[in-house]
Order: C-alpha cells, then sequence, then structure tokens
C-alpha cells in the first residue's frame, strides 16, 4: 500500500495515499507563528487548514509522490535543519548527512541541494511507503537509501550505512531521543539534531540534552525547561533551536555566516523566550 504518515503543525496526524489527503487527526496545539509563514501558510490551527497545507505540499513539489521535488537551494527557515544541514554540507564541516525523506526513508545524502530539497519543506515523517522514482532518482544523484524495499526509518541503520561506504564526518538527524543514545554510542563524533519534539516527555528532553549536539524546540516545554538553560548558544526565539555542545554551535555559527541577510548577535543567559510561541506548549 502506498501509505505516508506525517504529522504536521502541531503535531496534527496526517494520513496520505496515492497523492491525496485521505486522514487528517487533531492538532495538539492552537497556534503557531512559523506556520503562519509556510508557503500555504496555516493561520488557525485546524484540521481543515492542514489538511490544506499538506495538500498543497503534494501538488507544489510532489510530497509523498512519484514526482518528489528532490532538491532544493531555497531557503525556507533560517536556522531549519535542513538549512543548517546544507550549510554543514556546502562548507565541508561535515562529509555525509543521515535524514528522512518520503517514499525513501533513511537516505545518506553527500549533497547540500538534495539535504534542501528534501528536508526544507518535509513536517515530522513517521512512516513511508517506497516508491521506486524517488528511490532511483537518489540514487542517481549518488544517495543512498538505506531500506529500499521498505523505507524503513532508521537513523541508526543510516549511520552504519554512511560507515559503510567511507564517510567520516556525519550529522544525523533523530526524533526518538534512545536513537541519540546509540548513535553516539556507536559513533562519537557524530553531530545529532533532534527534531520534532512537540510533546517530549521530561526523560525525551534529558536523553537529548546528554547525547545530542543541536535540537529544535518545536512546541515542546520540557525542551525549553530542560535543554534551554543548558545551551550555549541559542538561534531564534519563536521556535528556538539550540546548541548543546560546541561542535553543534559552530553548525550554528557556520550558518549564520552564510546568511545574507542582518543578524543581531547578543550575550545573554538563555534560553531567550521571544514575545511570539507555539500555544500551548506541550
Amino acid at each position: 500500500m502506498d501509505e505516508h504518515i506525517i504529522e504536521a503543525a502541531g503535531r496534527c496526524r496526517v494520513i496520505v495515499r496515492d497523492g491525496k489527503v485521505v486522514e487528517v487527526g487533531s492538532p495538539l496545539i492552537s497556534d503557531c507563528p512559523l506556520a503562519r509563514r509556510f508557503a500555504c501558510p496555516v493561520n488557525e490551527m485546524t484540521s481543515e487548514a492542514i489538511r490544506d497545507n499538506i495538500q498543497n505540499r503534494i501538488d507544489s513539489f510532489g510530497m509523498c509522490t512519484p514526482g518528489r521535488e528532490l532538491t532544493s537551494e531555497e531557503v525556507f527557515v533560517g536556522f531549519g535543519a535542513s538549512e543548517i544541514i546544507s550549510t554543514a554540507l556546502k562548507s565541508r564541516y561535515i562529509d555525509a548527512a543521515v535524514i528522512v525523506c518520503d517514499g525513501a526513508g533513511t537516505v545518506v545524502v553527500t549533497k547540500a541541494e538534495m539535504a534542501q530539497g528534501i528536508g526544507g519543506r518535509m513536517s515530522g515523517l513517521i512512516s513511508t511507503s517506497p516508491i521506486p522514482d524517488v528511490i532511483r532518482r537518489i540514487e542517481e544523484e549518488g544517495g543512498i537509501v538505506v531500506d529500499p524495499d521498505h523505507a524503513f526509518l532508521d537513523p541508526i541503520a543510516g549511520v552504519h550505512a554512511a560507515k559503510k561506504a567511507g564517510y567520516e564526518h556525519l550529522i544525523v538527524t533523530i526524533h526518538n531521543p534512545e536513537d541519540a543514545r546509540a548513535i553516539r554510542e556507536y559513533d562519537s563524533d557524530a553531530i545529532i539534531i533532534a527534531v520534532h519534539t512537540t510533546g517530549y516527555s521530561h526523560e525525551d528532553a534529558e536523553k537529548v540534552r546528554q547525547y545530542a549536539d543541536i535540537v529544535t524546540a518545536c512546541a515542546s516545554q520540557t525542551i525549553r525547561e530542560i535543554c534551554g538553560p543548558c545551551a550555549i548558544l541559542q538561534a531564534g526565539s519563536t521556535v528556538p533551536v539550540y546548541a548543546l555542545t560546541p561542535g553543534g554551535k559552530h553548525l550554528i555559527l557556520l550558518r549564520m555566516a552564510a546568511i545574507e541577510y542582518p543578524l543581531f548577535v547578543t550575550h545573554a543567559d538563555l534560553p531567550v523566550s521571544g514575545e511570539k510561541s507555539p500555544h500551548p506548549l506541550i
């Protein structure tokens, strides 16, 4: 079955089959300033608005379909995970990135434009089905599809595949904090970015604090409470991105150097809360 499950704005569970949104759950939050800035804005956090947003992604760049656009140089979020990763690849600070792609599952990519094209417009991917055309094009561009038969999401297997291919300096995105622990134990030098953190428990946030290098706060109260005070650099305040290690800090500084618009930098006790944030934090 061609089925893709996404947790979109507000961790709203969305099911896509054959290029159509067939099921939409209820969002867990009522407002997100970032979602209002989407190409198809979610001005009201309702199932209908989220359905329209996901269907727009399908129609505009082929998400969850054989026509999926896989490369982009467009910046969607100043300090988004894909923007940080693509900048790190361009600067050759890392050799490869282990990320996830609808229609392919966990993949290893080495090209900045592919990291941005795959991740820049992707929400929290929970599961996906293999799409042969997507898998073929990723491999033709030098990427590795870890499980072409099932398109499983398995960042640990992705790290193993990257190492087997000869890539030494890796960056890995994770959602499950337990994966961060396992990756750190296998590859102590990997840069780990925790994403899609809304709804994290205190135990989840503590694992991320211990094992990750960068974490996106999303609408997570526990990430702000546990990881925020331990951060050594914070990017943004509406939906903060925290660097927890020197390696994570270096990547965000690389991203800052690549941004062409003006930046304001100051010293502060972290975390710093913005005037606006997702509501409620959970």
